[in-house]
């Protein structure tokens, strides 16, 4: 057998298991040393291919592909510095547990370290932030070393789908000639007596048993002042979460404090108990210790809220059951009581059978009052031209059912956990909060644009032009997405900070303005460039865009200094109000 055979056979084995083991979608980026694996991968049938070039930019838009289809995707790449280029995604999607299968090429063992050409040291090369990592073995045409190669492909799919979720890393030391025959025989079944799959990885869902289920709804019907805190659901559990939690909450009479993430603000599941203006009326000091809580059951990711998470530490005195249904440990405020490794559906229809209904009572009631009267304070009439928060609300009101809002870190998830009310309207709300950076952000959103009709990203202006690059995957795939750039010619964020105190260095330092003209980057990737300067302008706007296909940006200049004084002033009038109700009551 020539060298040829061995690498053809045995990754054409690799890849073939990756498609048996349920993997759809592979990203590449164009390298020498990646050839083999890269042709294979276009070359098989079941596998649908992207090329990106730009490394950084093809692992987060594999990441979005993750995550609306939690399913594996695959990103491959040539040796050297491109490798590191993956590093933020990996990060990302290890935070934000999503089955990213990374592949990257590299020098054979004899071309290590003696000062070759585009060699560096890739092993383990992701530390910690992979759930696994394996070096593969240099391709042979051998039964066992195919039957090794299925193996390692098998495992890969499987480690990266099994609780938690997260990245897996393979690195390939590969010798020339690079170039696989793809008209080999029995390209894909060599040594395979049948179609099925070497090695079924079967990943099954925590659980708890009716003992526990029963310990659990005692602990539940013992306390009466409890609170639900919903925070990120993956997407593709979002509708079945909803429906289980909203009853548990409907049984307990509990209210749940909902993130945006969670999609239990939006879609047609019962929203009774639902709870959105937190982070508004949860500020005072007063409220906090009002509605100290006896019970507190948390489902998903750490909201995006400070004051919650803040509330959620001082509650010391209650019991704090965290569900986790991916096995893991959300516990920042470190106040858990009960660590739960549970599906969440299955915790909450478990439970549920132990439980009676109960009647409406103050608690319950008093929670939802303050909670209608922050939204109404937060409703009026803004003052200024374009206030940043009202992008979420006219979102909210012009997008059709069953869109998407991707959010970008910084002030537009604070503004969508904010502004974004109830609704019976389904509204999917998609983030990069794994670790809250601001790279990565337009490729996650472009590729998250496949699986719905109308999507639309709201990203501040240093996130977009750090993602740019991302734009050429709208051109390439024509895809078809509306990009809010809310341009505020800076760091938004930073306003509310304490270093922004410190004026003598705070425009330089944290302001950063750059004066860009994002006109002529939309041009370079031909999309279509609209600026509002006043509503009126950005409901044409928005129309237009869920009106016409392909990628559409829409800057809305705004004020940093002012978005900052009606942000504070809203915040104020809620508190007073909430001081003011908690005086009457008393």
């Amino acid at each position: 057998m020539t060298s040829t055979n061995d690498m053809t056979y045995y990754l054409a084995a690799f890849v073939d298991e990756l498609v048996k083991s349920g993997l759809e979608d592979a990203v590449i980026s164009p390298g020498s040393r990646s050839t083999p694996i890269a042709l294979l991968l276009a070359e098989h049938p079941a596998i649908h291919v992207t090329v990106l070039i730009d490394e950084r930019s093809a692992a987060f838009y594999a990441l979005g592909l993750a995550k609306t289809k939690n399913k594996p995707v695959a990103i491959l790449c040539t040796s050297g510095t491109a490798a590191t280029n993956y590093y933020p995604a990996i990060v990302e999607a290890y935070q934000s547990r999503l089955p990213l299968i990374v592949l990257t090429a590299d020098r054979p063992h004899e071309l290590r370290d003696v000062g070759a050409p585009q060699a560096i040291d890739q092993l383990k090369m992701y530390g910690d932030y992979v759930k696994w990592f394996v070096e593969m073995a240099l391709p042979e045409d051998t039964n066992a070393m195919i039957r090794y190669a299925r193996t390692m492909a098998a495992r890969a799919a499987g480690t990266s789908l099994s609780a938690p979720i997260g990245p897996v890393h393979l690195n390939f030391p590969l010798r020339e000639p690079l170039i696989p025959d793809l008209n080999a025989k029995e390209l894909w079944s060599r040594y395979k007596e049948s179609n099925e799959s070497i090695v079924e990885v079967n990943v099954g869902e925590y659980s708890i048993s009716d003992e526990q289920a029963h310990f659990f709804a005692k602990l539940m019907s013992e306390r009466k002042k409890g609170i639900i805190v919903c925070g990120e659901i993956p997407q593709v559990k979002i509708d079945e979460c909803s429906q289980a939690i909203a009853e548990l909450s409907k049984t307990l009479q509990y209210p749940i404090f909902a993130d945006p993430l969670s999609g239990l603000r939006t879609g047609p599941h019962p929203k009774e108990t639902v709870v959105e203006g937190y982070d508004a009326f949860l500020r005072p000091d007063e409220v906090k210790e009002a509605l100290e809580p006896e019970i507190i059951i948390r489902f998903g990711a750490m909201p995006v809220s400070k004051f919650l998470m803040q509330y959620i530490s001082k509650s010391s005195n209650a019991v704090q059951i965290v569900v986790d249904g991916d096995g893991g440990w959300r516990d920042p405020t470190l106040q858990a009581s009960y660590m739960v490794h549970a599906e969440e559906r299955l915790f909450c229809r478990k439970v549920l059978e132990n439980l009676n209904a109960r009647d409406s009572f103050e608690w319950l009631d008093y929670i939802k009052s303050l909670n209608n009267l922050t939204k109404k304070v937060l409703s009026e009439e803004q003052i200024g031209n374009m206030f940043e928060g009202r992008v979420i609300s006219e979102l909210q009101t012009m997008l059709p059912d069953s869109s998407a809002i991707f959010v970008g870190n910084s002030m537009p998830i604070r503004d969508i956990d904010t502004f974004l009310f109830t609704d019976d309207k389904k509204v999917s709300v998609i983030a990069n909060r794994g670790a809250n950076g601001i790279d990565g952000v337009v490729s996650t959103a472009l590729a998250a644009s496949k699986a719905f009709e109308n999507l639309v990203l709201v990203i501040g202006d240093l996130s977009f032009y750090h993602d740019m690059n991302g734009l050429l995957a709208a051109k390439l795939q024509k895809l078809n997405v509306t990009i809010v750039l809310v341009n505020n010619n800076g760091g938004g964020i930073f306003s509310f900070l304490p270093q922004s105190k410190v004026e003598k260095h705070f425009e330089s330092l944290f302001g950063t303005p750059t004066d860009m003209e994002f006109e002529h980057a939309v041009k370079l990737y031909e999309g279509d460039y609209m600026k509002a300067e006043n509503w009126a302008e950005f409901k044409k706007a928005v129309t237009y865009s869920l009106q016409n296909k392909g990628l559409k940006v829409i800057e809305v200049p705004t004020n940093r200094a002012e978005n900052e004084e009606i942000h504070r002033k809203l915040w104020k009038n809620v508190s007073q109000e909430m001081i003011l109700t908690l005086e009457n009551k008393e």
